[in-house]
């Protein structure tokens, strides 16, 4: 009779939700050593892929073209790859916390517009001197 209750109450129903989230979140957490390997696989190819763009700036044509590809992949597979170590939604509320979230919008403005950062930085200089 209590099976009967629960079922018509929506309590197996919400029971077995319960069940199934608890599945998916014991799925898909990873060991240390797992997220090691994670790590590293995605910093080694996000520091290739950053070399090969550098690389492919000297081809004739194609180069500007390949050297934004292979530039932007490699920065994209070193962010991805910190994801590993903490897990991603813990590192986008970090990076999007109050004392980070300007640093990570400067980051992203000025890795991405040519001779910013040397410019920025000459104009620190001066201001230091």
């Amino acid at each position: 009779m209590d099976k009967l209750k629960s079922v018509l109450s929506g309590e197996e129903a919400r029971r077995d939700d319960r069940n199934v989230l608890q599945q998916m979140n014991q799925a898909s957490t990873l060991g240390w050593g797992t997220r090691i390997k994670g790590f590293i696989a995605c910093f080694v190819v996000g520091a290739a892929c950053t070399v090969l763009g550098v690389c492919a700036l000297f081809l004739p044509k194609i180069g500007i073209t390949l050297f934004i590809v292979f530039y932007t992949f490699g920065n994209i597979c070193a962010l991805c790859s910190t994801m590993f170590l903490m897990g991603p939604m813990k590192q986008l509320k970090r990076m999007c916390d109050k004392t980070r979230a300007l640093a990570t919008t400067i980051m992203y403005s000025l890795s991405y517009i040519p001779c910013v950062r040397e410019a920025i930085m000459r104009m620190l200089a001066v201001c230091i001197k």
